[in-house]
């Protein structure tokens, strides 16, 4: 049986396990272009709950420090890798709802829950990942958990049984088989995994190698303050909490449970054979008073005036955060893009975008980050562009939980992709009409990338050499090259269709200005008469140059 304190103190344990590792758990990204890489992103996701579980009180129950934690999560996930751990977490949430305690059964339940949650928002489910990891331990504990026994052994059991999916998802997909590596997310979950046993088993809290302090501040957005965010997120006035000593008339609570739900949330409600333990943030602590008097005397009431007692907190977030905007009626329409680097940033403001927010693939931003953006665009309907595959599920979990704006996800993959579905906006359309007419503009956009071979490796055929020019097109290996020049006019051809008509090249923040012209005369000198091109200073990371076919 565990506690909440156990709880707590084992997820904060494994958001310091995952931390300790991420590098580690960097180093298995099997694809040899720089990118935010799974293992930061999940620390970064674990981290964001760690900061929220770190302001409970011992007495927390389960059922709080899961819901805490699931919430935390979801707006701190990043990447494909944390929108998934976040999903098992929230699954996880639901399973141990309305309950102080947990025995092994329960947490075979809530980590059920959690897998099939993840497998529902992932459209294409991939085997050989971290669902796999996660549904192969859960299956294995589903069929030896017995109602005695000990949550330890339990633990112990689903951990051995991760590892040995872990060392299976090379069969499940062959390139990491050809990398000879295992799946990163997978390794990062069963590092979580490892943190919270330390607890479980009677252990102390994992620490922070030397250093992983100042690395997790760094890695945690700084700003944060989990009091503040939470009132940010105030719907009702009045935390109202007590108990109820049952009488021989008491009614069944879960219409008490029900009851409160419909005035409030966060409703919590549990009893036993002599109480009932309530607890609702309502605008109407009367009314549930009233509710909870016909079921026995009340006793350890409690009603605390939430807006008033967060005033501080919210000022001081307010002061480091973009603040929320009203809804401006004449503006039917905002956008918000993700992007790295001065020029690119420019070049979508000039689209119109409202917020850029940094972020791409050396940082994948939050699904919070991107909801603040969308909250401070005054439109009730906000079209978000992710421009990065590993970003996108960050955007559509913002689309969920967005409460005051209306979310459309354009699922672009790359910065011409974006641009090209900004061109195609029109104002006069409608929302549906748009989406569309956007979503196919972006994937008739060819686009190319240089960049550098970040480690050794065998991806899609080629043996690919650390400092090599990788060339990319649309996200695959196309080739490797030793002179930027030759990749750039190469990489154009491979891209040129016989109708396009157009080519632009967008060149990073390591290419002087001069270099770059150098670039263009020697595309444009192998480029046919009627195709257009054009130079843009992009100022991005990692990328030499982003070209742009259409």
């Amino acid at each position: 049986m565990i506690t909440g304190m156990m709880l707590r103190d084992a997820m904060i344990s494994g958001a310091n396990y995952i931390q300790n590792e991420r590098q580690r758990v960097d180093a298995l990204n099997v694809f040899p272009v720089p990118d935010g890489d799974t293992g930061t992103n999940m620390s970064m996701t674990m981290g964001a709950a760690k900061k929220e579980l770190q302001a409970l009180p011992d007495s927390a129950t389960v059922h709080e420090v899961a819901h805490a934690a699931a919430g935390a999560l979801l707006r701190g996930a990043r990447g494909n890798s944390g929108v998934i751990t976040s999903l098992l977490f929230r699954g996880f949430s639901k399973g141990l709802r309305d309950k102080e305690t947990a025995d092994a059964q329960d947490l075979v339940q809530a980590l059920q829950i959690g897998v099939e949650n993840a497998y529902k928002a992932v459209m294409k489910p991939t085997e050989g990942t971290i669902l796999t990891v996660a549904r192969l331990s859960t299956e294995a504990a589903r069929a030896a958990v017995t109602p005695d026994m000990p949550v330890p052994q339990l633990w112990t059991l689903m951990l051995d049984s991760a590892a040995a999916a872990l060392e299976k998802t090379p069969d499940l997909l062959p390139v990491l088989k050809k990398a000879g590596v295992v799946d990163a997310g997978g390794q990062g979950l069963l590092c979580i995994y490892k943190g919270m046993a330390a607890v479980f088993d009677g252990g102390p809290i994992t620490p922070l190698s030397q250093g992983g302090d100042e690395k997790d501040a760094a890695s945690i957005h700084p700003d944060y303050n989990a009091a503040g965010e939470f009132a940010g997120e105030i719907t009702f006035t009045y935390c109202t909490e007590f108990i109820v000593i049952k009488n021989d008339k008491t009614r069944d609570s879960l219409k008490l449970r029900a009851y409160l739900e419909s005035i409030g949330d966060s409703a919590v409600v549990v009893d036993d054979d002599d109480i009932i333990k309530c607890h609702v943030h309502t605008d109407n602590p009367g009314s549930a008073i009233q509710a909870a008097l016909k079921h026995g005397m009340l006793t350890k009431l409690k009603i605390d005036n939430m807006r008033l007692q967060h005033e501080e907190q919210q000022k001081a977030v307010a002061a480091q955060k973009q603040n929320k905007v009203p809804v401006d009626p004449d503006r039917p329409y905002g956008f918000v893009a993700v992007a790295a680097g001065e020029g690119i940033h420019q070049l979508f403001a000039d689209l119109g975008v409202d917020h850029v927010v940094s972020g791409g693939q050396t940082m994948n931003p939050s699904t919070d980050d991107i909801l603040q953006a969308v909250e401070a665009t005054p439109s009730s309907t906000v079209f978000v562009l992710p421009n990065n595959k590993n970003i996108i599920m960050a955007a559509e979990q913002a689309a969920k939980i967005c409460k005051t704006r209306t979310i459309k996800v354009i699922p672009t993959r790359t910065i011409p992709q974006g641009l090209s579905a900004m061109l195609a906006f029109d104002p006069d359309a409608e929302a549906a009409d748009n989406l569309l007419a956007m979503t196919k503009a972006a994937q008739h956009v060819g686009t190319g990338q240089i960049t550098f071979a970040a480690r050794d490796s065998e991806y899609d055929g080629y043996k690919i050499k650390e400092g090599e020019l990788l060339a990319l097109e649309d996200g695959r290996v196309a080739f490797t090259e030793k002179d930027l020049k030759k990749a750039a006019v190469r990489l154009t051809r491979a891209l040129l269709k016989k109708d396009s008509s157009f080519v632009t090249l967008i060149y990073g923040q390591d290419v002087a200005e001069e270099q770059a012209r150098e670039l263009e005369a020697a595309v444009r000198d192998k480029l046919p008469k009627e195709v257009d091109l054009a130079l843009v200073p992009g100022g991005q990371p990692v990328y030499y140059l982003i070209l742009s076919v259409e």
